[in-house]
């Protein structure tokens, strides 16, 4: 009986192993039981949801979903040792006699790096091996967190930049609208190629350390999936309403964004068509789109089609990625942007993005174009006088 369970427990631990093997060390998208971490990921993310929903507003809730990276590689870690305890314990219970003998002796050699003997003979090579092993998980685990923080820099730097360029919260139609207002079209083909190499590593570091799609921006109304979901309705816009003059920039920048989408719903294990209908039907209705074309024309963007002509095949490219992001900014709790589907978490719809007046020199009073998606719930929780709530 005691080989068996040593048997057992050997297992266990060469599992636990190759879980932290996996999600440490090899770079690579995990696979079938390379995912088990991902399970006390998901646990922790459940939890915060729950809890989030004592908040009213959108800051609240955000505030309260930040924690939950940090918390989930704590729960990693405590995974791991759980696994370790376990598995060292049923290795030691022939010598100790006793199974809870087993588990103090596991769990002091796990933890102090040391060996102690609480009954029966000591079985040092078993307790050598917890204790180094525990060792070098740590040990990982320092060298683990720097290459997470530097994606997460990586990541929202390029986010940061739109703030500028496409508004708090970021919406396609605006991408577009702000480079028309202060004449810096010119400047879309950088723009767009920059965010098809952004996406390019976002796809390789999300879904070589999932647990990074748990880390939040710094800032509430930001997000990297708002950001990237506006960055693709621009691109797609652009080719729609002006194709002669869209860069192909834009077209491999939609490629790349929805390649990196695609492959972060695929580590997920949801399903995903590779290759949706171009005549599909998708969520966004025409009436909006409309209303973006007819914002676009408001502030002077040069457009060739109209909302009518260029509706086919705006419609064509963002069926390739708008239920993967639609159900992605849902499992997240994105902010509530326009264009970027429902929230089953939040009390309140899309929030328009804020543009600052459009001023010049001879004219500091300059004319603010009207918000084509009015919000639905006030941002800071103010009254319509100004007073607070």
């Amino acid at each position: 009986m005691s080989d068996l369970l040593f048997a057992v427990g050997l297992v266990i631990v060469l599992l636990t192993s190759a879980s932290v093997l996996f999600t440490i060390v090899l770079p690579r998208e995990p696979r079938g039981f390379e995912r088990v971490s991902s399970w006390a990921n998901r646990l922790v993310q459940v939890g915060f949801i729950a809890l989030s929903r004592l908040a009213r507003t959108y800051e609240g809730k955000d505030a309260l979903l930040a924690p939950t990276a940090p918390v989930a590689l704590i729960a990693q870690l405590l995974f791991w040792a759980g696994g370790f305890i376990v598995g060292y314990s049923l290795m030691l219970q022939g010598t100790t006699h006793s199974l809870a003998s087993a588990v103090a002796q596991a769990t002091g050699a796990v933890f102090t790096v040391g060996a102690i003997d609480l009954s029966g003979p000591a079985n040092e090579a078993v307790d050598i091996a917890a204790g180094a092993t525990w060792v070098v998980i740590v040990a990982l685990q320092i060298a683990y967190l720097p290459a997470l923080y530097g994606a997460f820099n990586r990541r929202e730097s390029l986010v940061a930049m739109l703030e500028s360029r496409a508004g708090i919260p970021a919406w396609g139609p605006e991408v577009l609208a702000r480079h028309q207002l202060v004449g810096i079209i010119d400047t879309l083909p950088d723009f767009y190629a920059s965010w098809e190499e952004w996406s390019a590593e976002l796809a390789e570091s999300h879904t070589t350390y999932p647990v990074m799609l748990l880390f939040r921006s710094p800032q509430p109304w930001f997000s990297w999936l708002v950001g990237l979901i506006a960055v693709l309705d621009g691109a797609a816009m652009h080719l729609a309403v002006a194709p002669s003059t869209a860069s192909s920039q834009s077209r491999l920048c939609l490629r790349m964004g929805f390649t990196a989408l695609n492959r972060i719903a695929t580590m997920q294990g949801w399903e995903v068509d590779p290759d949706p209908n171009p005549e599909g039907p998708i969520t966004l209705t025409f009436e909006e789109f409309a209303e973006g074309v007819a914002m676009l024309e408001h502030v002077g963007f040069p457009m060739e089609r109209t909302a009518e002509e260029a509706w086919p095949d705006f419609r064509g490219w963002r069926v390739n990625y708008e239920t993967v992001a639609y159900r992605l900014a849902d499992h997240l709790t994105a902010p509530p942007a326009p264009w970027t589907g429902s929230r089953r978490h939040l009390r309140s719809g899309p929030v328009a993005p804020n543009r600052p007046p459009q001023r010049s020199p001879s004219e500091l009073s300059g004319h603010r174009p009207t918000m084509v998606v009015a919000p639905t719930v006030r941002r800071w929780g103010g009254n319509s006088d100004g007073s607070s709530t």
